[in-house]
């Protein structure tokens, strides 16, 4: 297998909590809390899990834009943890993120030329005609005209707004994108496009994505393997034709039984799980999702189960499956 472009070991972000007269530390928010994973190159690898799980942080972290608490980060070869501010800036030309809400993304008083071509004058000496020409470039690959150059985001459609996002990232020649639920705020329609529009620049400029979402129809359809994330830990992972078709995690078989099919299948049913998500500041001792396993047993309570392979490049971190 050849070398990952981007391997995660052991990343944790600790948020701090702080209460009385001197503020002192009284505990940790741990929204991530040991996730490791690799992403291919030219691979999709898809991040899912409920909303609040630290899919969002796992995504800043990885391109430092959050500084990790610990664990390590390695885009091609590379610990970037260990990097200065000024190293991390030219690594940072080869990793680049599109964010969920293309609507407070983009920089209401900046044209659309500013906007793409920002990133240029930060780290180029590219200007005048030259810059003009590589934004107009830029606006062709993502599906948008020459007369939207001079136009400002309350001039744009949603999905006009996000082809604008993906164009930013694209200016620098980036090889990784961390995609950050980017069709979450649009219509199915355009949503469709825009996930398509994804799907033909990986494979003419050789994009490996990372592609954090809560919408598995949509993962399936864009990604080549699957991590799933509870309470800020990784418990589940294989490639999507396998992970969709027998989902061996507690949690994976709850999340695909609610995924709504055209011809349900007869005597398929929905799995409701008992109690709620976990607090990120008072999580559970043993495996987080024992609270809300039908499964549980007293090892579950005692001790956190690791990420196993069960199959091959299939993991699971249950004690009741192989953990």
């Amino acid at each position: 297998m050849p070398e990952p472009i981007l391997v995660v070991e052991n990343l944790k972000k600790y948020f701090p909590l702080k209460g009385g007269i001197f503020s002192k530390v009284r505990g940790y928010v741990r929204a991530v809390d040991g996730v490791s994973f690799y992403v291919q190159k030219g691979e999709t690898v898809g991040l899912v899990g409920e909303s609040g799980c630290g899919k969002t942080t796992v995504g800043l972290t990885i391109l430092r834009l959050m500084e990790p608490t610990d664990g390590e980060i390695y885009f091609e070869g590379k610990n970037i943890v260990t990097l200065n501010y000024k190293e991390m800036n030219k690594i940072r030309r080869g990793m680049q993120m599109v964010f969920q809400d293309p609507f407070s993304s983009l920089n209401p008083r900046m044209s659309v030329k500013d906007i793409i071509g920002e990133p240029l004058v930060t780290h180029s000496s590219i200007r005048g005609q030259k810059l003009k020409e590589k934004v107009i470039d830029l606006l062709h690959k993502v599906g948008l005209e020459e007369q939207h150059l001079y136009r400002f985001p309350h001039e744009l459609s949603g999905g006009q707004k996000q082809r604008v996002s993906i164009a930013r990232a694209l200016t620098l020649n980036p090889k990784f994108v961390v995609l950050d639920e980017p069709t979450s705020f649009l219509d199915v329609s355009v949503e469709a496009q825009i996930l398509n529009l994804l799907k033909e620049l990986q494979d003419d400029l050789g994009l490996s994505y990372l592609f954090i979402s809560h919408d598995l129809a949509v993962v399936h359809h864009i990604c080549e393997r699957i991590a799933v994330m509870y309470a800020g830990k990784i418990v589940e992972t294989a490639d999507v034709k396998e992970l969709t078709k027998e989902p061996m995690h507690p949690y994976t078989q709850a999340l695909f039984s609610a995924v709504p099919v055209p011809l349900p299948k007869k005597g398929k049913k929905r799995i409701i799980l008992k109690g709620e998500v976990p607090n990120p500041a008072k999580l559970p001792l043993g495996c987080v999702f024992h609270p809300r396993c039908a499964y549980v047993t007293s090892r579950c309570i005692g001790v956190a189960p690791n990420l196993t392979e069960i199959r091959k490049d299939h993991f699971v971190a249950c004690h009741c499956i192989g953990g």
